[in-house]
């Protein structure tokens, strides 16, 4: 279906530029049309929204109202009308303001409204699916206005308006899955950027994501047919990255929710088995894999779980040996003994934090040690307070010690 659809595209993309004639397609029909343009300009467009929603809508929409003329501008969709555009760029300008500051803004401040424009950016992408389709249908709308009745494709008569919504009905699921695929992969820098405690990755993320979308939208500036190529690169670049976006999404919204609503205070581990992702790879589980961790009727452990969440479920048996709980400053994790040094098996979500010794009671595992910074802070309390003396066999006079 993939390849179908890339077929498709560059069909249309050949037909409507000029390509050889074929019988009964006449000269003036694509001079009219202008099929192969409409649709390398569009592409670059979608492809450009689904990069960064808000900043897409605002500035298309910011374009289409100063082009059209003043009589006509009553008549532009609502993203093209001047009290949504320049609300959108205003946010914009705010979350740019905020990433330029940098190390000026606090990070105990910044976490928190880089959690909002986490949320911001999946409300925006919702909101503009109701661009895309407008942009889909407006490749074909034309052909309502083609004066020839009949069109030859080939040998296959189809009139002008059968052409239009045969177009529609291909362009608009099309277009949609590619705004899909692009900003489920953008979307990622959002949750890197939240869970990223370093500030400099954050700038570069973003920055990554800023000099793409200009490469894209410069390309379509330049030439129709150069943005057209440009956005199909950046489209299956997209398509290899997506198992490993939606994962990555379903993470972080995970933990934002769970966060926001303060998830914790509600939750209480159950013995049938808790949600968690994985940290590493288990049997055909990919890291960073959404899925449930419950006992076995013999008391070992299994992990099930879904590809992509919809697809039938597989479980994934988990080797013998030592568990145990890390409790972190966020989020905890559970780890398993593979010689000297402790492995990471799963990250658990926020809701988990301060129930990990009922965590480790739940699964039966080693306790519950201290990791991450939660670990360092012990070790840094350490060097500067002496722990409790080692208690001694006998009375308070005998000085005997408990060991040999």
């Amino acid at each position: 279906m993939r390849r179908l659809g890339f077929l498709v595209l560059t069909a249309v993309l050949f037909f409507g530029s000029g390509g050889p004639g074929r019988a009964g397609v006449t000269q003036e029909f694509r001079s009219q049309t202008s099929l192969g343009v409409r649709t390398a300009d569009t592409l670059s467009q979608i492809t450009g929204i689904a990069i960064s929603p808000l900043l897409g809508m605002g500035a298309l929409g910011a374009y289409k109202y100063y082009r059209t003329p003043e009589i006509e501008r009553a008549r532009l969709p609502w993203y093209a009308q001047p009290w949504f555009f320049s609300a959108a760029l205003l946010v914009v300008g705010l979350c740019m303001a905020k990433d330029a500051a940098g190390p000026a803004v606090p990070t105990a401040l910044k976490k928190p409204l880089n959690l909002l424009e986490l949320f911001e950016n999946k409300a925006s992408a919702l909101l503009a699916t109701g661009v895309i389709v407008p942009l889909a249908l407006e490749l074909f709308e034309h052909l309502k206005a083609v004066d020839s009745t009949e069109l030859d494709f080939a040998g296959a008569h189809l009139a002008a308006a059968n052409l239009h919504v045969l177009g529609g009905l291909i362009a608009v699921p099309f277009a949609l899955a590619i705004y899909a695929v692009v900003w489920l992969v953008s979307h990622t820098i959002n949750v890197l950027v939240l869970i990223s405690p370093f500030t400099t990755v954050d700038a570069a993320l973003k920055s990554l994501r800023a000099g793409i979308l200009g490469t894209v939208v410069g390309a379509g500036a330049l030439d129709d047919r150069l943005g057209a190529g440009w956005a199909i690169v950046v489209v299956l670049i997209c398509v290899l990255l997506a198992p490993w976006a939606f994962r990555t999404v379903v993470f972080g919204t995970v933990f934002a929710w769970d966060l926001v609503t303060f998830r914790r205070r509600r939750f209480v581990p159950e013995r049938s088995g808790n949600w968690m992702f994985s940290a590493r790879p288990i049997g055909t589980a990919p890291s960073r894999a959404f899925g449930l961790l419950r006992t076995t009727a013999i008391g070992g452990l299994e992990f099930v779980w879904r590809p992509w969440l919809v697809f039938p479920a597989r479980v994934e048996p988990l080797p013998e040996g030592r568990y145990w709980v890390g409790r972190g400053l966020i989020h905890s994790q559970i780890l398993r003994q593979e010689g000297d040094r402790p492995a990471d098996v799963f990250n658990l979500p926020p809701r988990c934090s301060s129930h990990e010794d009922a965590i480790a009671r739940v699964y039966e595992m080693d306790g519950v040690r201290p990791v991450g910074l939660r670990a360092a802070w012990a070790w840094l309390k350490g060097l500067f307070r002496s722990g409790p003396s080692l208690q001694s066999v006998g009375s308070p006079g005998n000085r005997t010690p408990a060991f040999d």
